[in-house]
């Protein structure tokens, strides 16, 4: 019996300054990671748009110089289209206009000479206007004096004569076409003002669309992550995202 006794308590003696010691160590080992300064982890970004932006202003003076050129600048030339056709189809009215106004111009000229004993040379349109409404030059000086405007009278080289009234009222008709056709061109050129300003409103929308539509569709993102977290290596990531 007091042999076992010394056996337990030698053995004790031995294993409990061991156990003691591991723990020590265990626990001091624990202690040094937790008071460890923890690093943190930091990132850098950028991002940015990598799209070619359109200026509306280029596109307005293209679509004024010619229709629909704004629009096809915008990369949408699908409705510009219709701006340039309609464009062109008014130069041409213009054009054929100017033309037939110009050949009655001739044609109402050409009878006053023939007809009306009318000299050409040197006269103005207000002349051509007048000798339509008289049937000769005496009638119209004597309308001047009863009016009392005497500086408004012609003279010799002003001389017509229509033999009969009906010669007249012809030259007036040829007269008034010619005119009118004239007038006509007002409308046509107001027709072209006006399709430039529609084109060049249409491709300033569409620039700002394709603008919208670009940096919505078209971008990247770079990011870099760095740090050390607690008890693991240091470490470096890099982050590239982009969308089209």
């Amino acid at each position: 019996m007091k042999k076992i006794l010394l056996f337990v308590l030698l053995f004790s003696a031995n294993y409990f300054p061991q156990t003691l010691t591991s723990t020590k160590q265990l626990l001091l080992e624990n202690s040094i990671i937790k008071n460890q300064p923890e690093r943190e982890l930091r990132q850098i970004s950028f991002t940015s748009s990598t799209y070619g932006k359109k200026n509306a202003g280029l596109a307005i003076l293209l679509s004024a110089i010619l229709p629909g050129m704004g629009e096809l600048y915008a990369d949408s030339y699908s409705s510009g289209k219709y701006f340039t056709v309609a464009d062109g189809a008014l130069w041409g009215i213009y054009f054929g206009m100017n033309t037939y106004g110009s050949w009655l111009q001739d044609r109402y000229k050409a009878y006053a000479v023939t007809t009306g004993g009318v000299n050409a040379q040197g006269k103005g349109d207000s002349y051509y206007a007048t000798i339509g409404d008289y049937s000769n030059i005496d009638q119209y000086n004597n309308t001047q004096v009863l009016s009392g405007t005497f500086n408004q009278m012609y003279g010799a080289q002003y001389y017509w004569n229509w033999q009969t009234d009906n010669q007249r009222k012809t030259y007036r008709n040829m007269w008034y076409s010619s005119e009118q056709a004239k007038n006509n061109l007002r409308f046509v050129v107001g027709a072209l003002i006006l399709n430039r300003i529609a084109s060049a409103i249409n491709a300033a929308r569409l620039v700002a669309l394709f603008n919208k539509r670009q940096a919505d569709e078209t971008s990247w993102n770079f990011s870099v992550d760095f740090g050390n977290p607690t008890g693991l290596s240091s470490n470096l990531n890099f982050n590239f995202q982009t969308s089209f």
